[in-house]
């Protein structure tokens, strides 16, 4: 897998890239996009993947190694998402763990970090996130889902989350619910709880979601009857909870970034290999600028967008707030992989929506990503007021 070079990393950043995306050949050989795809169909898992991910020691990346993991930061788990996208197999699962055990990192206790960290790195915990509601959308202060305390210390969890991803795979879930009274005022600071829930609990049902979007991963409502939890399943501080997720979301935006380039770069690289060889009238199509352009436009878009997510990870390793550079790097990431997806489709013509040229089929999901894990209208609102000072939309 040729991959260029990201000049803004240090020489053991680079070399770590390079070894991760050396360990991905390895796993696509044995677990290829062909049979990404067939477990879609099928409506399977692919817990094959899963498996090779732990063999090839990639879910340590990210852990510290005082934690018996591999270190790398968040450098490193955008190299493992980018590099399996490259190859056709982003796994969501792997998103979701290492974004949602970065919050119990940050926030968590050390017993909390030991159960639901340091197991990530064997992949025997596997997390997927609860934010979203039917009737609040991505505005958590309309949250109604709430986890009243009790008396000896426990809480009760009733409410409703829509569009989790991987909630049957997962055995937890890390749930953002208020823990102020219904009526009650929110603020990033005030009312919200982040716990890390056992999805085994009495009181809690999944509904699939019917979406089509050709991968081994399926989305859920999932509802939340009276479900009680042990005090030691508060991160962190109640009321902050909102505030805690926040802190983390700079991580999701970047790896949702290289998931998004990844599949733009699968995408790129089937046009150009079909525009050297379709000949209709004689000549390789790619002779034609009005087919070599709009690929040449798509490569020199995404490997800006690169950089950018690359320069994002090495300044949230180092410690600064990368939240301009996190927020950019997923708008301009999934921005130019959609434009070299619709790329693909349009060289391939109408060969593109035959379901075995496996054009079309790349589509759904990078279209997602315009709108998931967060839309990017709020990535604009956010660079208008954050970045530009303008005022408040």
């Amino acid at each position: 897998m040729t991959v260029a070079p990201v000049p803004n990393l240090n020489p053991d950043s680079r070399e770590l890239v390079a070894s991760i995306f050396e360990a991905v050949e390895g796993i696509s050989a044995a677990f290829p996009r062909s049979l990404f795809l067939q477990r879609a169909r099928d409506g399977g898992h692919a817990r094959e993947l899963w498996d090779a991910l732990v063999a090839a020691d990639l879910l340590a990346i990210g852990v510290p190694e005082s934690l018996g993991g591999a270190g790398g930061g968040l450098t490193g788990t955008t190299a493992v998402m980018e590099a399996l996208a490259r190859k056709g197999i982003p796994p969501l699962q792997y998103s979701l763990t290492t974004f949602c055990r970065e919050a119990i990192l940050r926030h968590g206790s050390e017993q909390q970090i030991k159960d639901h960290v340091v197991t990530s790195v064997t992949g025997r915990r596997k997390i997927c996130l609860g934010v979203t509601e039917p009737e609040a959308g991505t505005n958590s202060f309309a949250a109604r889902t709430y986890a009243r305390k009790t008396a000896d210390g426990s809480y009760r969890i009733t409410g409703q989350k829509v569009f989790i991803s991987g909630a049957d795979e997962s055995d937890h879930i890390l749930l953002l619910a208020r823990t102020a009274p219904p009526g009650e005022p929110l603020s990033r600071r005030s009312g919200f709880g982040l716990f890390i829930v056992d999805l085994s609990l009495p009181g809690i049902e999944l509904r699939q979601l019917d979406i089509e979007w050709y991968a081994p991963e399926n989305q859920f409502e999932v509802f939340f009857d009276d479900v009680e939890v042990p005090q030691d399943a508060l991160i962190g501080t109640e009321g902050l909870g909102f505030d805690h997720i926040l802190s983390c979301l700079n991580q999701e935006r970047v790896t949702v970034a290289a998931w998004a380039l990844g599949l733009g770069e699968y995408a790129l690289q089937k046009a150009v290999e079909y525009a050297k060889v379709r000949a209709p009238f004689g000549t390789p199509i790619g002779t034609h600028q009005a087919v070599a352009h709009p690929l040449a436009l798509a490569r020199a878009e995404m490997e800006a967008a690169r950089q950018v997510m690359y320069s994002a990870a090495a300044s949230y390793d180092s410690g600064v707030d990368a939240g301009d550079q996190a927020n950019m790097a997923k708008l301009l990431g999934s921005r130019a992989a959609l434009a070299a997806v619709d790329s693909a489709i349009q060289t391939h013509g109408g060969s593109a929506f035959v379901y075995e040229s496996d054009v079309v089929t790349i589509w759904p999901m990078v279209r997602i990503l315009q709108i998931a894990p967060l839309n990017n209208e709020s990535i604009l609102n956010y660079i208008s007021e954050r970045v530009l000072g303008l005022p408040r939309s």
